[in-house]
Formats: C-alpha cells, sequence, structure tokens
C-alpha cells in the first residue's frame, strides 16, 4: 500500500500552469488488471487505485501520509524550461534549421 506523491505535470494541449500547482497523493496498484473475458474490458478489484487525493502544498500531502501511517514515494518535480521565440524568428536569416515551407 505505498503512495506516490507528486505534482502533475501540465498536458500537452495545455500552454498555462493550470491544475500544476496542487500535490497529489495516488496509491500504488497492488493487483494486476484483469480481462473480462466476456467484453474484454481490463478491470481490477484494487479499489484503492480509484483514489486520488489532491493537497496545496508538499508538506500537507507529507503530513496526511505520516499521519496515517502510509509509506510513500515522494517525486519531485522538474524545473521548466520553455524556449521563447517570436514569430519573427522563424525568417531570420541566421536561422539554422530547414525552412518548412
Amino acid at each position: 500500500m505505498t503512495a506516490r506523491i507528486y505534482r502533475p505535470s501540465r498536458t500537452a494541449t495545455q500552454s498555462g500552469q493550470a491544475k500544476t500547482t496542487r500535490w497529489v497523493l495516488e496509491f500504488a496498484p497492488e493487483l494486476a488488471p484483469q480481462i473480462d473475458p466476456l467484453m474484454g474490458w481490463t478491470g481490477s478489484r484494487d479499489m484503492r487505485r480509484q483514489v486520488r487525493l489532491w493537497f496545496g502544498t508538499q508538506e500537507e500531502a507529507i503530513a496526511y501520509a505520516e499521519k496515517n501511517g502510509i509509506p510513500f514515494l515522494l517525486e519531485e518535480p522538474k524545473p521548466v524550461t520553455r524556449k521563447i521565440l517570436s514569430y519573427s524568428d522563424n525568417f531570420k536569416s541566421t536561422r539554422l534549421g530547414q525552412w518548412t515551407h
């Protein structure tokens, strides 16, 4: 019943930082998923996989896990690096990449 505490990264279609400031506590799967022989759906009897707790800070998530005696793995977020370019950079004479149009 090990939990994982992490801060989710932004989705590929998201340009802002929404939903990336909160921390999540999720339980690691204990049972392997099973395939239903009739319909072919994948399911599991592990109910803890459905639990996802959201916290405002990393310290709150750690305090909750320690208070309830839940062993956890803490995953530190990776730093966000953004390369800021302007539209005019696509047409510079010093451009290194190939023209795509």
